[in-house]
């Protein structure tokens, strides 16, 4: 087993270390949530947590941790009376990300309690968690379903394994740590909110600190055993004082001064709910018990806020994470008397603008749109891309997305086997009961009716003379399902000069944005390919980031001739080489234009034949027909019959006047086939 790296040589990333102590400190706090780029020491600070972590006492042979002092009266290994106990290390468990449900909540042997009628429960990674650390590294790729059940464990600080009548239940109270890089994807709110701490980290751009990096880690390669040991009295130490602070935590004092800081800065950020509040309140006296004090200050409330609020203030998955900490500190500052002080209406509160700094500066939000006050161009460009005058034919300068607005769902005909999500229909590991199967390998959803109906037949030639039924492995049944999978929604945007207009260009961005808003709740890969002047570009490969699809949008200039044939072209090329990286995910190709085609011989013709190619394949497409004014050509429509999908203009993308696309695709869809 490799020696992991000793958490007190960690170099810089101080936000980080001090959430991971804090919850070491008190695991009331919540649990981490680590965002940031590859390669800043994510995994690597939180596999050495564990290292300082104190023991835990156990009841001896169980196999759920319990605490000898507080025995789980519904252990399935209990009951646990006058048992042996020992002590052994804290745990902390790893959840991979393509890892099945029986793996993280324990499985039951279906044969033998259909035969015998016994509960044989081998235990999952929830039970090896239990009194320890969970860790999800790249947690924003969790499956859907994997998330489901954390979320109920952590929220009931217990996991349940419910089967054909068959019910298990065992304790389930672990510190929950993710690190994500948020260029592969956002988190679900609902798991977001579980995390009681965020932290946003990023490789330091001081050579000499870059320097100390590579050093130690190079050190700790050569002579891991070695390196370890010249680290160990800091080690010790921090140990020490994490044991100390769990003992003075019980002590700290949260006076009523502190929460009402807490409650109003929480209201000031308009987060939703009252997890915040108290998710600082623990921090803050963590905070205040690691500095070996027994009263809460301002400066702890401030720091507090700083690593419990940034992921609780987003509004929708485009918003950057961070806090105004000018806000932050008047919200502090107004309420630093209130009741006179902490508790006892004294005066002599701290100054809440003291040194408890520390926290992550606020991250804004990309802005690469002109401002509302660019002077608008003065015409629209004509249908060869020539633009306005006093504006260049050749590119344009960025407009902004007009305010995004909820659309229905474009959902893929037929039923697939994607990854799950919640856009098309497809077969899957939850959902609905449609039929049955004989496995292939573990069985993992047992169909009860139809293996009872396989076994029955040869119950007499099998000698059966007691209660139970003679099963054998041929006889079981897996339960086939239908629910939703995530899609492949690869954008193909017209930003030539005849989109050029800066309200209809704002509209258009506003519309993808939307889209984009859409493809993130039913958790879609998403693409963007753009085309304008001679070529088109792959402004964003697929990838589960919504929001980096978003700031490319944002930043996306105008102008040129209208490629139409070299943007169908390019997409369908993204579209093969995507098949052979993920062959069950299905493809919706959203072609965003006003079906113009300009440049290089027979351009129409040309942007014909490159449609026809989707409709040969069955590629699901939506054309979204930008063409405005009195007078129309109808060319989008045009387009969607070559594409073999369907035209709809920017209005109709809206809700409630979508109702009938998702037929349309579907009907026009099996038309074509």
């Amino acid at each position: 087993m490799s020696t992991p790296f000793p958490f007190t040589a960690v170099v810089g990333q101080d936000d980080l270390r001090l959430a991971l102590l804090l919850n070491a400190v008190s695991p009331a706090v919540g649990g981490v949530l680590v965002r940031g780029e590859k390669g800043t020491a994510k995994s690597t600070a939180v596999r050495a947590l564990s290292a300082l972590l104190p023991a835990v006492d156990v009841v001896t042979g169980c196999r759920f941790s319990c605490d000898p002092a507080a025995p789980d009266p519904a252990c399935p290994d209990g009951p646990h009376e006058v048992e042996a106990s020992s002590t052994r290390p804290a745990r902390m468990v790893e959840l991979p990300v393509g890892a099945s449900e029986d793996r993280l909540v324990g499985a039951l042997d279906i044969e033998r309690a259909l035969s015998e009628g016994v509960k044989a429960f081998e235990p999952g990674l929830l039970a090896d968690a239990h009194r320890g650390i969970l860790y999800v590294d790249e947690v924003n790729l969790l499956h859907d379903h994997l998330v489901d059940l954390l979320l109920d464990a952590a929220a009931m600080g217990a996991s349940y394994v419910e089967r054909e009548g068959v019910s298990v239940r065992h304790a389930a109270r672990f510190l929950l740590v993710g690190t994500m890089n948020p260029e592969e994807g956002e988190l679900r709110p609902q798991l977001l909110d579980r995390f009681g701490l965020t932290v946003e980290v990023a490789a330091s751009r001081e050579p000499d600190q870059r320097v100390e990096v590579v050093r130690r880690r190079l050190a700790h390669d050569d002579d891991p055993a070695a390196f370890v040991a010249r680290w160990a009295d800091e080690e010790a130490e921090v140990r020490a004082r994490i044991v100390a602070a769990r003992a003075l935590l019980p002590s700290v004092r949260l006076g009523d001064g502190a929460l009402r800081q807490i409650a109003a800065t929480c209201a000031a950020f308009e987060v939703d709910g009252m997890r915040a509040d108290i998710v600082m309140a623990r921090t803050a006296t963590a905070l205040a018990a690691w500095a070996g004090r027994t009263d809460v200050l301002a400066e702890d409330v401030r720091q507090a806020a700083l690593l419990a609020l940034p992921h609780r203030r987003r509004r929708n998955p485009f918003d950057a994470p961070g806090l105004d900490e000018d806000k932050l500190d008047e919200t502090l500052e107004e309420f630093s008397g209130s009741d006179g002080g902490d508790s006892d209406g004294s005066d002599d509160d701290p100054d809440p603008d003291g040194p408890g700094g520390g926290g992550q500066p606020p991250q804004e939000g990309p802005d690469d749109g002109s401002p509302a006050g660019d002077v608008p161009a003065q015409g629209e460009p004509s249908e060869d891309g020539q633009a306005p005058a006093g504006q260049s034919a050749a590119e344009q300068s960025p407009v902004r997305a007009a305010e995004p607005f909820r659309t229905k769902v474009l959902s893929v005909p037929g039923l697939g086997e994607g990854a799950a999500g919640r856009r098309s229909r497809a077969r899957t590991e939850h959902g609905r009961t449609t039929g049955s199967r004989r496995p292939r390998g573990a069985l993992t959803k047992l169909h009860l009716a139809a293996t009872v109906q396989a076994a029955a037949p040869h119950q007499l030639a099998r000698g059966r003379s007691g209660r139970g039924l003679v099963v054998r492995r041929d006889d079981l049944r897996q339960a086939t399902r239908e629910g939703r999978e995530g899609n492949l929604v690869l954008f193909v945007v017209d930003a030539s000069g005849s989109m050029a207009a800066r309200q209809r260009m704002s509209a258009v961005k506003g519309a993808v944005l939307s889209l984009l808003l859409d493809a993130y709740q039913r958790r879609d890969k998403v693409g963007l390919v753009t085309f304008r002047g001679s070529a088109a570009e792959v402004a964003l490969p697929p990838t589960s980031s919504v929001d980096a699809a978003a700031v490319r949008l944002e930043s996306l200039p105008t102008g040129g001739r209208t490629p139409l044939s070299a943007g169908l072209l390019r997409a369908h090329e993204v579209l093969r080489v995507e098949r052979l990286r993920d062959s069950a995910r299905r493809p919706l190709v959203v072609v965003v234009t006003d079906g113009r085609a300009t440049g290089g011989p027979e351009p129409v013709a040309t942007a014909g034949r490159a449609a026809r190619l989707f409709a040969a394949e069955g590629v699901a497409s939506v054309v979204v027909d930008c063409e405005s004014g009195p007078v129309r050509l109808g060319l989008a429509g045009q387009l969607a019959g070559e594409l073999g999908g369907t035209a709809v203009t920017l209005d109709a993308l809206r809700a409630d006047s979508l109702a009938g696309l998702v037929r349309d695709v579907q009907g026009t869809s099996r038309r074509a086939a």
